[in-house]
């Protein structure tokens, strides 16, 4: 009779969202054009499902999931699942360099049954992070130029009613192209901030070392801004990319092979590698700058060729969306996937856990009073029966480990057998006859 129920429900759920009209009605819409996670939000809105209770929670958890992400380094990867008969998501915090390019990906099994918002944030210092990019995997990729050097969360959340499994990997690239053709081998031999002039100054830029008359190419669409000669930088070009707020400049050219006002693409011979300036005793090299409104900033980030790749991952994911329990006592829950990480938590034996995704060699986990947290997937283990026991006494059987706030669900019965299965602090998950549920250590 509950699975019927629950099938109407879903199936009146699903036919009343996509009866509503593309194009969202609510307030919202009116100023705004909306992500597609707000886009959704809001037919959930149109259709009065704000005020049934899987649907105000779907609402209060988008806006409660981004106040306490975990975090990771990228580059990332996990594999989740988000069940049917849950309200889920999922937020990651982490750092990002100004110059970097993000590219978010999600695939999903199914492919096409079930869509995951996917939302990004910037952390701005205020209680209310600033969203900076959005998408659906209905679309394909997220790819964000990062702006401003911080913390950035993204967060995942599906559609109410749907289940699946996801993989989501977050690699950081360059947002520009090489400034020196590979033709030369170019490498680069001198980093932003290294001593200058005996210590006189700082290298505001970087060198990238290549054969003389190697071309020095643009390093996105653009116009030329500038063809002089100073006494620093020799032979010098800047030039403006296309949309951007910032100046590009290459110094100790041999040739400029550019004028002012030109326009280039992406590739374009902007000029040959050489030694002029106060380069003149040092191997040919291109010094690369980039100017904002506030001075020189470290170019790096916009260039750097050697962007990793996430470990694959290795940990098992036939516990994905179940209970497990650890298998070690003082087995340790972390904030990051990694050992060097700061210890959050120390569990006891046969702690019982939910699991919500793996990445590398371990599980993304909350524990039943709702901490999160990264455990290794040596450490945990199935809830099958440690023991059977017989009950002294009757006992109450909670849906979670809480006898003051936690739901009743029946009362066992003296005498009656029970498995237990995994604990937590006082408690004890334990089957009887089939059905699970918390009753008290006594």
């Amino acid at each position: 009779m509950l699975k019927t129920t629950y099938q109407l429900l879903t199936l009146f759920l699903l036919l009343l969202i996509a009866a509503s009209c593309s194009k969202s009605k609510g307030p919202l819409a009116i100023f705004n054009k909306l992500s597609p996670h707000d886009t959704y939000a809001q037919r959930l809105k149109d259709n009065g499902f704000d005020h049934t209770a899987m649907g105000s929670a779907w609402l209060l958890n988008a806006t409660q999931i981004v106040t306490k992400p975990l975090n990771i380094n990228i580059p990332y990867k996990e594999t989740g699942y988000f069940a049917d008969d849950k309200v889920s998501s999922t937020a990651l915090r982490f750092d990002a360099k100004r110059g970097q390019k993000l590219h978010i990906t999600i695939t999903k099994k199914p492919a096409t049954n079930f869509a995951i918002y996917a939302d990004l944030f910037e952390e701005t210092g205020s209680q209310v992070p600033k969203l900076a990019a959005s998408a659906d995997t209905i679309g394909a990729v997220l790819d964000h130029e990062v702006k401003q050097t911080g913390r950035y969360i993204l967060r995942l959340q599906p559609e109410l009613l749907r289940a699946g499994e996801y993989t989501l990997t977050i690699t950081a690239g360059p947002s520009l192209g090489f400034p020196v053709s590979a033709s030369g081998k170019p490498r680069i031999g001198s980093f932003w901030g290294d001593g200058r002039d005996e210590g006189g100054r700082k290298h505001e830029g970087i060198d990238i070392f290549a054969p003389k008359r190697t071309p020095a190419i643009a390093a996105a669409n653009g116009t030329v801004t500038g063809v002089t000669v100073n006494t620093l930088g020799g032979n010098v070009v800047f030039m403006r990319p296309e949309n951007e707020d910032y100046t590009l400049y290459y110094a100790h050219l041999d040739v400029q092979n550019v004028g002012t006002g030109q326009t280039v693409g992406t590739g374009d011979t902007i000029g040959l590698v050489g030694n002029t300036g106060n380069a003149r005793t040092t191997p040919p090299h291109l010094h690369f700058g980039i100017y904002t409104s506030g001075g020189a900033i470290d170019p790096l980030a916009f260039v750097d060729r050697n962007a990793k790749q996430p470990l694959p991952v290795t940990a098992s994911l036939k516990y994905l969306n179940a209970t497990v329990r650890t298998n070690i006592k003082g087995s340790k829950l972390y904030n990051l996937p990694s050992v060097s990480a700061l210890a959050v938590n120390t569990l006891d034996l046969h702690t019982a856990l939910t699991v919500h995704a793996a990445t590398d060699g371990w599980y993304k986990v909350t524990l039943p009073d709702g901490q999160n947290g990264y455990i290794s997937s040596k450490n945990v283990g199935d809830t099958g029966a440690i023991r059977t026991f017989t009950l002294k006494a009757e006992q109450a059987l909670y849906n979670a480990p809480d006898s003051v706030n936690a739901a009743r669900k029946k009362f066992i019965s003296s005498g009656e057998k029970v498995s237990l299965l995994a604990a937590y602090r006082n408690y004890l998950l334990v089957d009887v006859n089939g059905e699970t549920g918390w009753i008290e250590a006594k």
